[in-house]
């Protein structure tokens, strides 16, 4: 996905720096195995990870990068600056 908003700007002959990876944010979630208290204490761990990667494109063209199809698991945040 990165490697296609990258080759758009790069088309468009704007400015692009990136990807740049965020650090990683792990949040864990540790349950009990049985919802009663009987039997062994076992538990399980689960863990979610979040990836983040960070494109910064100088232009005035963003129609052609809001074009691409994205995935229902990746949400694309875009900030307008002066």
């Amino acid at each position: 996905m990165a490697a296609q908003i990258k080759s758009i700007a790069l088309s468009l002959n704007t400015r692009c720096i990136g990807p740049i990876p965020l650090p990683t944010r792990k949040m864990s979630q540790t349950t009990r195995k049985t919802p009663c208290s009987d039997g062994s204490h076992t538990f399980e761990r689960w863990e979610l990870r979040v990836h983040k990667r960070l494109i910064i494109v100088d232009g005035d063209d963003l129609k052609q990068i809001m074009r691409i199809r994205v995935p229902d698991m990746i949400q694309i945040k875009i900030s307008l600056v002066n």
